[in-house]
């Protein structure tokens, strides 16, 4: 834990601390060894929270990113279930940063428990997995509404350029054809259209991840991969046609928008000046 209670006020460990759990209130320890991260740890081993993991340095670097008061909140659900929440924002937004591998059944356990939940998910143990390939316009514009991109994939070096069918195209062709149906006809090359999908570029692009952790591609709520970079990776679906895709937010503006957006799904929807 990087968090205890001492004399009722959450405080970060120090040499000879002495504090309670804010979970189950069993005495804590200070652990600040010369050699180890600064951390609290129950006095005699216990099942306190069994979502509990070991704590790296890139997960109190993402718990330094908010206010003291928003770390390891506990969280009480309906049925008086309580666990401790990674990040808890006063809007109630739940912020799960996760190191290692997580099974599909902890994952719906967690998102069903906390629901209004966002993923941050640690992703330099497979980022040379994971490419990130050309740009595509606001999935919202009337641009990408006529556009059926082809899907990107390592080693086809044509779609990871950006190749695309027309729907107005098929459309002449067959009139019931839909963005989710469509799969052939005139072949597109994305330099057609480069200087429209510039202007209307907000972060989308298409990617390829080589031996997925499947479990995040099929989360209910929000998840951000952080590759230890200015950005975040968003998984997401481009619109109807099912493409997969990502979309890049900035860390700053992540951090912002869970601080006063009441939902996770409200991260990065509404754009205004901020410092």
């Amino acid at each position: 834990m990087q968090l205890a209670l001492v004399n009722n006020q959450k405080v970060e460990a120090f040499p000879g601390g002495r504090g309670t759990c804010p979970l189950c209130g069993a005495v804590s320890i200070a652990k600040c060894g010369p050699r180890i991260m600064h951390h609290w740890a129950h006095y005699r081993i216990r099942d306190c929270d069994p979502w509990w993991e070991n704590e790296t340095p890139w997960h109190r670097e993402w718990k330094s990113k908010f206010p003291i008061d928003c770390r390891e909140v506990c969280h009480t659900a309906e049925n008086g279930e309580i666990h401790r929440a990674d990040i808890k924002t006063p809007t109630g937004i739940v912020i799960e940063v996760q190191h290692s591998a997580i099974s599909d059944c902890e994952r719906v356990a967690r998102e069903e428990f906390y629901q209004n939940l966002v993923w941050v998910v640690d992703g330099r143990v497979f980022g040379g997995n994971f490419d990130i390939y050309h740009m595509l316009p606001d999935p919202k514009s009337e641009l990408a509404k006529d556009l059926v991109w082809s899907k990107a994939k390592r080693h086809m070096h044509g779609a990871n350029r950006g190749l695309f069918f027309r729907l107005s195209e098929a459309l002449e062709e067959n009139p019931l054809v839909t963005k989710a149906t469509l799969n052939c006809g005139w072949i597109h090359g994305i330099n057609e259209i480069e200087d429209e999908v510039n202007e209307l570029y907000n972060g989308y692009h298409q990617f390829d991840w080589v031996k997925p952790r499947v479990t995040w591609l099929e989360a209910k709520c929000p998840v951000y991969i952080d590759f230890s970079n200015e950005y975040l990776v968003k998984l997401e679906q481009y619109d109807e046609s099912g493409l997969k895709c990502v979309r890049l937010i900035s860390k700053k503006k992540f951090v912002h928008d869970v601080m006063v957006e009441d939902h996770a799904l409200k991260i990065a929807t509404n754009f205004y000046p901020f410092t």
